[in-house]
């Protein structure tokens, strides 16, 4: 591994930066170093370059790449790509570069799987609409005059891809002019850079030349890109994602992708001149030059993981965006549940009542949060009269691996703006997600395979470790019968006369007087957190007690699963297992359970897959330990690769490894 001296101490502080650069030890201090790496052609890579030179060392740019992230880097968030270069940088053109030596050698290895590869990058960059940063808001049609269009790419002064794209500041009047000039009934839509429209830098283009133009600051790229004819740049990015959308693009600098004929052209770069097409060029810049690290996993990647990735975390940061007032959390819950919630654009803010809660909401246009749980008669009131969205959260079905009583953090969360998940007394966001029905084959696939994926790695709620069962008989039907919490809002909410656990034991006794009843107590009572213990005469209707058991080997080794409201029972489902339910949890009423008590709102008879898809995929939000944004798959393999420190059903979590999150963990989320 050839030791390298990274140069630019921004560039040390790169998230995964060991992982971009895998066959480099990188170093602090220069001494010792075979290589020096640092940023581009900035200034503060200069000493760095001059290092490299005085002592005959290659000198590596880095930059970031063309498909970024969700957000600024100037706020903090964490590129997905970068691009390396050993010749000289891709906005240079006053030397050659890596990326113009692969776009001018194209024709040898751009064969046609790699083509094909290319076209189908681009069809998934623009049908998701991703650009680099991912920022802005949607624009407003109302800006829009009728006729044609033509939008000019504005960029932050002293920017240096403006100089090596051998343009200047006098670059951007004769664009200007040129656009008054080309088309002089058009509107011309000036966009100003995401980093100059959040006041951190300033723009190129002078006030005097915006007579009778229209400027946008902080909106979509890729809103404005769908409803212009024409764009205008000097050296910008936003012209290589107009090339990408088949847009016709003039260029007053040399950015990489001018020169190869897929430009109109102000400025000459001789070295290019042969003809290039978008594949090719796109090949090059996405897939051969930009390296791509997924900060889910921690691994390079490939450009096609590294865009679903961005699509991932930018949907998230549409859905969490904006104020939220919360209100109804612990103290030490906070944190955490602000580490769920972590998205670019989202202000997250506790109150102390519902009040105060429902008054910055309305303040601020925002949304009113409550943990379901902690709902009080005040809120019910108020929330039912606030006109906002009124959000009610808890536990995601894939949580963790120990107790929430436990003080161990959840990993998965439920945000639900039409009720929650466990009171079948009205409608939830769940609910109707499953009667709407899925028919999406390829989510229906994803739904198949996760579920597959979760059996086979034996997860569960809490993953909590322990024994086999090992004598429970084969000639008798073996019925497990899964105790829960007592005061648990689901069995208060969800249940009708029968809402104990000795209830529920004396009720399946009374269908099935032969059976062989298997009783597994709640693991938050075992470990004597709350309330549900079972009383002697209940306790003498079995035939066997399986609370040190592990769950699932419990699921694994019964014949069916009896149930007031568990999560155990959706687990059982997944296994192929009969159910039979007492109360009314999510997963009743749906044709897949056999029922004591009906729902009639749910008409449909889902399909497995389909209540998989509503429940794992599309209603929770998932973190990993770390706090990344993923996605049920994410958490399902990273829960599989810990399964060494599962905890114990016995006693309470007290020393976690840090991969798991120890309680009141007080780390910032990373910034993505």
């Amino acid at each position: 591994m050839t030791s390298a001296w990274v140069c630019t101490r921004g560039l040390r502080k790169k998230p995964f930066l060991d992982r971009f650069l895998p066959e480099y030890g990188l170093q602090a201090l220069p001494f010792s170093a075979r290589i020096v790496i640092g940023w581009g052609a900035r200034d503060t890579a200069a000493w760095g370059r001059r290092w490299a030179e005085m002592s005959r060392l290659p000198y590596l740019a880095v930059e970031d790449g063309f498909l970024r992230s969700v957000g600024l880097g100037e706020t903090g968030a964490t590129s997905l790509s970068l691009t390396v270069d050993d010749l000289g940088i891709h906005y240079d053109a006053r030397r050659p570069s890596r990326l113009e030596q692969l776009i001018q050698t194209a024709p040898d290895w751009c064969d046609a799987a790699m083509r094909a590869r290319s076209r189908a990058l681009i069809e998934r960059i623009t049908t998701a609409g991703l650009s680099k940063t991912n920022t802005g808001k949607p624009l407003d049609p109302a800006v829009l005059r009728p006729g044609r269009r033509i939008l000019i790419a504005d960029q932050t002064r002293g920017d240096a891809s403006i100089e090596g794209g051998l343009a200047d500041a006098s670059s951007f009047a004769r664009m200007i002019a040129a656009a008054r000039a080309d088309d002089p009934g058009a509107q011309l839509i000036v966009k100003r850079h995401p980093a100059v429209a959040a006041g951190r830098k300033r723009g190129c283009i002078a006030e005097t030349d915006l007579t009778g133009v229209t400027v946008l600051d902080d909106v979509r790229a890729v809103d404005l890109l769908a409803s212009v004819d024409a764009v205008y740049a000097v050296t910008s990015g936003l012209g290589f994602e107009a090339l990408l959308r088949g847009l016709p693009v003039r260029l007053f600098g040399a950015p990489f992708y001018a020169g190869w004929g897929l430009t109109q052209d102000e400025v000459p770069v001789e070295r290019r001149g042969d003809a290039r097409d978008l594949e090719q060029v796109c090949a090059a810049a996405l897939i051969r030059y930009s390296r791509y690290v997924d900060p889910v996993t921690g691994q390079a990647c490939e450009a096609e993981t590294a865009v679903e990735r961005l699509i991932q975390f930018r949907d998230r940061a549409h859905r969490l965006g904006g104020f939220w007032a919360a209100t109804g959390f612990a103290v030490a819950k906070r944190q955490a549940v602000r580490r769920l919630l972590n998205a670019p654009g989202n202000d997250l803010s506790y109150f102390d009542t519902p009040q105060a809660a429902a008054e910055a909401a309305r303040v601020r246009n925002g949304r009113l949060l409550v943990w379901a749980g902690k709902e009080s008669p005040d809120f019910a009131a108020i929330a039912a009269a606030f006109r906002g969205p009124v959000i009610r959260m808890e536990d995601g079905f894939i949580r963790s691996r120990g107790l929430g009583s436990n003080f161990v953090e959840a990993l998965s969360v439920a945000l639900d703006d039409q009720g929650i998940y466990y009171d079948a007394s009205g409608p939830s966001r769940l609910e109707s997600l499953i009667q709407g029905g899925e028919t999406d084959p390829v989510l229906l696939a994803r739904a198949a395979a996760l579920r597959a994926r979760i059996v086979e790695t034996a997860l569960s709620k809490y993953n909590l470790a322990g024994a086999a069962p090992t004598d429970w008989p084969a000639d008798r039907q073996r019925i497990l019968i899964v105790g829960q919490v007592e005061d648990d809002r689901s069995i208060l909410l969800g249940c009708g006369d029968i809402r104990t656990n000795a209830g529920l034991v004396r009720a399946v006794r009374a269908e099935h007087p032969d059976a062989f009843l298997i009783y597994r107590d709640h693991p938050d009572v075992r470990a004597g957190n709350r309330i549900g213990r079972l009383d002697d005469a209940a306790g003498a209707l079995l035939d066997a007690r399986a609370d040190d058991l592990d769950i699932l080997a419990c699921i694994e080794g019964c014949d069916a699963v009896a149930t007031l409201t568990s999560l155990t029972g959706f687990e059982a489902l997944l296994r192929g297992k009969r159910v039979m339910c007492w109360g009314r949890p999510f997963y009743a009423g749906w044709g897949l359970t056999e029922d004591a008590l009906p729902v009639p709102r749910r008409t449909r008879r889902a399909t497995l897959n389909e209540i998989v898809a509503a429940a794992l995929i599309r209603y929770p939000l998932y973190i990993t330990p770390e706090g990344w944004p993923c996605e049920a798959e994410d958490l399902v393999e990273r829960l599989a690769a810990d399964a060494s420190a599962a905890p114990s059903l016995k006693g309470r979590a007290h020393r976690w490894p840090r991969g798991l999150l120890a309680s009141l963990d007080r780390r910032p989320p990373p910034a993505y």
